[in-house]
């Protein structure tokens, strides 16, 4: 941010250029606190105020206060998102926004980043969530929006600071972030953690606990800061050697509340989550004019994962911890280039603010599942030991867009884009394995800004996501889903600017919706899904002392039609096993007939139709304010509250059988009830107390200040919940130099 705005700043006269730059470096001094002021979330940077589309950032300085250091502990303070607990590839940051899946939408610097593992903030300097539909800026994705993590850069003042902290269940963090200027315009930055942690659960049989051991490095280098011409080089190294907590069961269709309280847990000493995470980026900044610039990244990222855990299904038994291993090991490649180009000019009278860009997206992954080297009641999975043969996936995807915003009326501005993705993909485990997708994504606004603290908009965008997305899914008979999101929303600033408020009324809808278990073939449950909701987020300063971070959501999320499994021009046998598949009732009289154009018009074993979805609960809120007093003392108070959240899967049917009559197609033991698992509301609450020095900071924080049984993530197809975590406390210290 600082390096852009001195780009421009070396244009001006030398006199003014002396003013703005020592009022700018004494501003980027003071951090932004809880409201966010610069995102490049909108492929240029500006001021989320100025976005026609509602965003929430996390910020450096709240997940500091709060101790969050993973992504999904920095992602509580955003509304209406929910987390998923994991089955095979699924495992690592998964969750749901606005009730929609967001494994696939997962960014670093504006370039995917969805590799299934378990992300650190460490190296952060905030998290934009855009919200809605975004295929047009990012290319395919869901209706929820999209998860874009920003990482620290090199500056050209120094901000040092070396920490460490302690807890209770063996929390123990040592972390730096070391910034040094090397030359007029060069500047380093060096970023490290490593991290330990054990749990207040545990196997009563063997005394295992869940674990996290997590360590990383972050170097950076950047040149030419403050001139027309930036480059950063960067690179990112993240290590995990955790034992997977897959929760406990449902009994009765709740929660094991006994198994809970109990602090009981299913893995055992031979289970483990490694992965190992590498990410090389290269990035030139040529600012050609103060609203003219071009920026283009290139990166080449490396993630592979090995893991065996137990899932928390039936009776804890010493038996029962041993034989319900999930493993998986994969290697993830992507190679990105990705060009951006923003000007502003006027035209025929009207101002012009024009985003282009081009992007190729190389992916390369194969998958194993690991074998068992020992016995049924003791088994042994060791990393590179693999049962049966590969998974792979390779695919291209070359992307286009161009966006122009048009003030075609002071305080006016329309906003039209559009873009185009080609994925050309091969799949080693799909009944189509060649995927073959084009697809347009449009996004269209309407903003009226009639002072500079005042922003309401009306806003419509879409997205897509193809067959096969995340390596997993089924192949290329079955459309692209596609996503819709019409959005009214209003923003507005308080308090000179220091404190922001919005609000948005939306609708987001979703056709040929895939969402069992990405370890199945037959991954499609609803054929139309909507989300009708509304949202209010508060953020920034009430006074100098007072800051508040707060968002509420209200969801009705409804599975309105499900899938029929309609595929013309398949075999009868293949008809058959899709309907089969997909827990069907049914063909159609008369079309089951001809064997080579047989068409399923079933429906699920589960009857979801007109339901709310998974996953999906009806009020979250959150909100953490803090207070500063005595000078050098600050107090924080915050919670975190969800209401009951549903679970349950599609299930299967037996046999098929036909009429010889009336040529209908038959299944037996279809069930048509619809009694779903559920997690029960919670509200969480948390803590803090800072002594703060100008060279050193002394913090303590409580999490779960209550100790409250809370489900914290659920797995949809109704298997398993997992417990969120037990009180626990952290003190820290931070040296400041």
């Amino acid at each position: 941010m600082l390096a852009c705005f001195l780009g421009v700043v070396t244009t001006a006269g030398a006199e003014e250029d002396k003013t703005l730059s020592a009022v700018t470096v004494t501003g980027q001094q003071e951090p932004d606190g809880f409201r966010a002021t610069k995102t490049r979330v909108g492929k240029v940077v500006q001021d989320p105020h100025d976005v026609p589309q509602a965003i929430t950032t996390v910020t450096k300085a709240l997940m500091e206060e709060q101790e969050a250091n993973s992504l999904r502990e920095a992602l509580r303070n955003v509304s209406g998102l929910t987390f998923n607990a994991a089955e095979g590839g699924r495992s690592g940051d998964n969750m749901m926004l606005r009730g929609f899946y967001t494994f696939g939408d997962m960014y670093l610097d504006g370039i995917r980043d969805t590799a299934q593992y378990n992300r650190e903030v460490f190296n952060l300097e905030q998290v934009d969530v855009l919200r809605g539909s975004a295929a047009m800026l990012f290319g395919r994705g869901q209706a929820g929006g999209v998860i874009n993590q920003v990482s620290k850069t090199p500056m050209l003042y120094g901000i040092n600071k070396a920490g460490v902290g302690i807890g209770t269940n063996g929390f123990q963090e040592v972390k730096a972030d070391i910034n040094q200027r090397i030359g007029e315009s060069t500047a380093v930055r060096l970023n490290v953690m490593n991290r330990d942690e054990g749990s207040a659960r545990s196997n009563p049989f063997t005394g295992t606990e869940p674990e996290i051991h997590r360590s990383g490095v972050a170097p950076s280098i950047s040149f030419g800061l403050g001139t027309p011409h930036e480059v950063t080089l960067s690179h990112l190294w993240v290590k995990t050697r955790d034992n997977a907590d897959y929760g406990i069961p449902f009994a009765n269709r709740r929660p094991n509340e006994a198994m809970a309280k109990a602090g009981n847990y299913y893995g055992v000493d031979a289970g483990f989550d490694n992965s190992d995470t590498n990410v090389t980026t290269a990035s030139y900044l040529y600012t050609i004019a103060p609203d003219t610039q071009w920026r283009t990244v290139l990166r080449r990222a490396n993630y592979k994962r090995s893991f065996w855990a137990v899932a928390g299904q039936g009776a804890l038994t010493a038996a029962s911890t041993s034989n319900q291993a999930k493993t998986r090991e994969f290697e993830t490649d992507n190679y990105v280039l990705q060009s951006d180009f923003n000007t502003a000019f006027s035209l025929l009278g009207m101002r012009h603010e024009v985003v282009t860009g081009a992007e190729y997206l190389r992916e390369e992954s194969i998958r194993w599942a690991l074998r068992n080297l020992g016995t049924a009641t003791k088994p042994l999975y060791v990393p590179g030991q693999f049962n049966g043969a590969a998974i792979t996936y390779s695919g291209d995807t070359y992307s286009a867009y161009v966006q122009d915003t048009v003030e075609f009326i002071r305080n006016w501005k329309a906003t039209m884009g559009v873009r185009r993705d080609e994925m050309r993909a091969q799949y080693s485990s799909v009944n189509s394995p060649s995927l073959n997708f084009g697809q347009w994504s449009y996004r269209t606004g309407l903003s009226w800004q009639p002072d500079v603290a005042s922003h309401y908009y009306l806003s419509w965008s879409d997205s897509f996501s193809p067959t096969a997305d995340l390596y997993q899914l089924s192949g290329g008979e079955l459309p692209p889903e596609r996503s819709r999101v019409s959005e009214l929303g209003g923003k507005w600033l308080f308090m000179d600017g220091d404190l922001t408020f919005r609000t948005a009324i939306y609708t987001a809808s979703k056709d040929w919706e895939r969402n069992t278990d990405l370890e199945s073939t037959a991954a499609l449950n609803s054929k139309k899904r909507r989300t009708n909701g509304i949202e209010f987020e508060l953020a920034g300063r009430i006074t100098s002392n007072w800051e508040v971070f707060g968002g509420i959501a209200l969801m009705a999320a409804r599975v309105n039609e499900q899938y029929d499994g309609r595929a013309t021009g398949q075999t009868f046998a293949q008809a058959t096993a899709n309907g089969t598949a997909n827990g069907g009732l049914g063909y159609a009289a008369g079309e089951a007939a001809d064997a080579n154009q047989a068409v399923y018009v079933g429906r699920s074993q589960q009857v979801s139709e007109g339901h709310r979805a998974r996953n999906t609960p009806a009020f979250t809120a959150n909100l953490w304010t803090t207070y500063r007093f005595a000078e050098n003392w600050k107090a924080g108070l915050g919670f975190e509250a969800k209401s009951s959240r549903s679970a349950y899967g599609i299930g299967t049917c037996g046999a098929a059988t036909q009429n010889a009559t009336t040529l209908l197609w038959s299944y037996s033991n279809c069930s048509t009830t619809f009694a779903p698992n559920s997690v029960p509301g919670y509200v969480r609450w948390d803590a803090m107390l800072t002594y703060d020095q100008p060279s050193y900071t002394i913090k303590l924080n409580v999490q779960n200040l209550f100790d409250r049984v809370y489900y914290d993530a659920l797995y949809d197809n109704g298997g398993f919940t997992v417990p969120g975590q037990a009180r626990r406390f952290i003190l820290s210290g931070e040296y400041k130099f």
